[in-house]
């Protein structure tokens, strides 16, 4: 095998809490991430000489920031691996939008690697070696709908039922930082088990059930375009934002429902339907795990 070519899907969550903080300045999260089926794609090319590129351009990230080259190279340090590879990535998740693109494109990176190199490290290393690039990463590792606590690496599955999502895109990026950092943030929520979720619910999103997402209310003072798309979509359904923004979403039973809330859209705001997946399209990709 020389060559892979590989999806590195978005998430959402469905609701997003955050319950305190740790001395060293991480917050304590509880999230529930749902993957869709919108993708970026990535095509690794097989090296011999220990090179490790994307040989692509992609506007506003130089490779050296790039996580996917992060993760190849974590992987070579980590094993002692004397391969390479040639990177080359399809974007299609927007960046800055809490849809955790960068996270998913640097998950896919090393399940692709572990095969393409034939490192056999466990599904659990993996996430290990994730969560040191970046506390969405292990998720899309682990590859299922997942409730997660700590600073998003404590993962349990969660099933969920089949939904469609409205998701808009405001013309702003969200720096997790700037939200992370404010004075106003909720840093208190109460904390809960994942049982303690609503019993029997058609959980599309956490608003319906009355959760919410703590970092929403900074997002919408620092960037008014976000509080105007929720105030949009949330005519239809309960609406949320994903992560630290910018993107939104609500959800629907039928893809014809979100479609037909998609048609309204006005000319000015941009957004796409998604449909919820049920786990991450690499979840059996590591079947050979040995390490």
């Amino acid at each position: 095998m020389n060559a892979l070519a590989c999806p590195a899907p978005a998430k959402l969550n469905l609701f997003l809490h955050v319950v305190g903080r740790r001395a060293d300045g991480y917050h304590l999260l509880q999230t529930l991430f749902r993957f869709i089926d919108l993708n970026d794609t990535l095509h690794f090319s097989l090296r011999s000489d220990g090179a490790v590129r994307r040989i692509n351009a992609l506007e506003g990230v130089p490779p050296e920031q790039d996580l996917c080259v992060r993760a190849a190279r974590l992987l070579q340090q980590e094993t002692g691996c004397r391969l390479g590879v040639d990177i080359e990535l399809e974007k299609r998740i927007p960046m800055g939008g809490g849809l955790g693109g960068g996270s998913s494109d640097a998950a896919t990176t090393l399940l692709a690697l572990n095969r393409l190199w034939e490192l056999g490290l466990s599904r659990e290393r993996l996430m290990r070696l994730g969560l040191s690039l970046g506390a969405d990463v292990p998720v899309f590792v682990f590859g299922e709908n997942a409730f997660a606590e700590g600073v998003g690496e404590q993962l349990q599955p969660y099933p969920l039922p089949e939904a469609w999502y409205v998701v808009l895109c405001p013309p702003v990026q969200v720096p997790t930082a700037q939200v992370f950092t404010h004075p106003e943030l909720t840093r208190n929520t109460i904390s809960m088990t994942m049982r303690a979720l609503p019993k029997g619910l058609d959980f599309r999103a956490g608003s319906q059930a009355g959760l919410k997402n703590d970092l929403q209310a900074v997002a919408c003072k620092l960037y008014p375009a976000v509080a105007e798309h929720l105030a949009w979509l949330a005519q239809f359904a309960p609406a949320l934002m994903t992560g630290s923004g910018a993107c939104v979403f609500a959800g629907f039973a039928t893809e014809v429902e979100a479609q037909a809330v998609l048609q309204q859209l006005p000319s000015t705001m941009r957004g796409f339907v998604a449909r919820g997946l049920q786990q991450h399209p690499l979840k059996d990709f590591a079947a050979t795990e040995t390490v």
